[in-house]
């Protein structure tokens, strides 16, 4: 008899922390390390939401919370939602607060999928959405997107993906890894498919405020015929420089939400009460520090379009958001996982190679700017100089 579940061994793991524990090794030997391989924002929480956290402890908000969450933030949410994409959700069983985005996703799958129903999975993907299908039994079918698509999905290779068992599709925009958003006409096409096949949607919108460039952001749960089958994951991590309070939150439809919110209840009963007080605040305070931090990601975004594109054997289509490059790397005639592997070891520096975002990941790198603008320049300079040493 197994000792371990066939989940439990079945699940791989994140080449990101595969790659950042390669790096922290190699740092211990060196002091010129520069990482472009964490997602994080590498600014700091911004202060009203850490003196709301405060504040409620103080006032001895440290009990239990219900298990949907407190009402206060699943009544900003609702505000926050209609504000922003014009829909309205019942704060009451519409909304339920989770303990990160990963968990939302990991639950929504749950609360969807039986044995051996299919889940279609954007690749390139961030590494831990195939997962989230194999902890609910069920499976998930890859979907290339292509660069000459601008990352989007394909109605014809949707179409070709399809079966009898493909109930659930995935989608992700801004876009880990490729920093790409959907247009509304990709976005009307794409739940137009849906529609058509029935299929509900889980929605993993954590860059949604994210996006450079005057672009607008538009969930699929926007679209006209769409509210009740999409699920909004969505995330305060991003956003609000908040990755360590492990907060977020499910939207949808009310059977579902509350299948989800059964899930939530016994894995973890209820989330971090004084969290989801810091969370109103970050909803309903001041936006300043979330402008000034999505204006620097767009500066810094510049840096990296132009430096890359200036190195040559190395291109990318330019980031509209979230905080990722998506790097072809073809030119210099090195896997992905070559060119990362040997730019940290020679160069020290680190990147994440394609192929541990799917296998359409092959001939990219993925370059996360969220770090200083010295560290970017130089990096970049380093990155020149490894690719050129390359061709001698």
């Amino acid at each position: 008899m197994n000792r371990v579940s066939k989940v439990g061994g079945c699940l791989e793991r994140s080449s990101i922390r595969v790659l950042l524990e390669k790096q922290n090794t190699i740092a211990k030997s060196c002091d010129d390390m520069i990482s472009f391989t964490i997602g994080e924002p590498d600014f700091p929480t911004p202060p009203n939401i850490v003196e709301a956290a405060v504040r409620a402890l103080r006032e001895g908000k440290t009990k239990y919370a219900p298990n949907a969450g407190i009402p206060e933030l699943r009544q900003a949410i609702a505000r926050d939602i209609k504000k922003n994409y014009g829909v309205e959700y019942n704060s009451e069983t519409e909304i339920v607060i989770t303990p990160s985005g990963m968990d939302t996703l990991r639950l929504a799958a749950q609360a969807l999928l039986d044995d051996d129903q299919e889940m279609i999975v954007n690749d390139p993907c961030w590494s831990n959405h195939p997962n989230h299908s194999k902890m609910a039994h069920g499976k998930p079918v890859f979907v290339p997107l292509k660069e000459e698509n601008n990352f989007a999905y394909s109605i014809e290779d949707l179409e070709a993906a399809v079966t009898e068992k493909t109930k659930v599709i995935l989608l992700n925009y801004p876009n880990n890894p490729t920093g790409a958003v959907i247009s509304y006409e990709d976005l009307t096409a794409f739940c137009d498919f849906c529609k058509r096949h029935d299929l509900i949607v889980i929605s993993d919108e954590v860059y949604h405020k994210i996006i450079f460039d005057g672009l607008k952001f538009y969930s699929p749960a926007m679209v006209e015929g769409m509210k009740e089958r999409v699920i909004i994951s969505q995330s305060f991590s991003k956003t609000y420089a908040m990755t360590g309070w492990r907060l977020a939150y499910a939207a949808g439809p009310a059977d579902l939400i509350e299948a989800i919110g059964r899930l939530n209840e016994n894995s973890i009963s209820c989330v971090n009460t004084v969290v989801q007080w810091a969370g109103v605040e970050a909803l309903t305070g001041t936006t300043e520090y979330v402008d000034a931090m999505v204006a620097e990601f767009q500066r810094r975004r510049d840096i990296v379009y132009q430096g890359i594109n200036e190195i040559p054997g190395l291109s990318c289509v330019k980031p509209q958001g979230a905080f990722y490059a998506f790097v072809n790397i073809k030119g210099t005639g090195l896997t992905s996982a070559e060119f990362s592997n040997r730019l940290l070891e020679e160069k020290h520096v680190g990147t994440v190679p394609g192929t541990g975002f799917g296998i359409s990941g092959e001939g990219f790198v993925r370059l996360s700017y969220a770090t200083s603008t010295e560290n970017i320049r130089e990096g970049l300079r380093r990155m020149g100089e490894f690719v050129a040493e390359l061709k001698r």
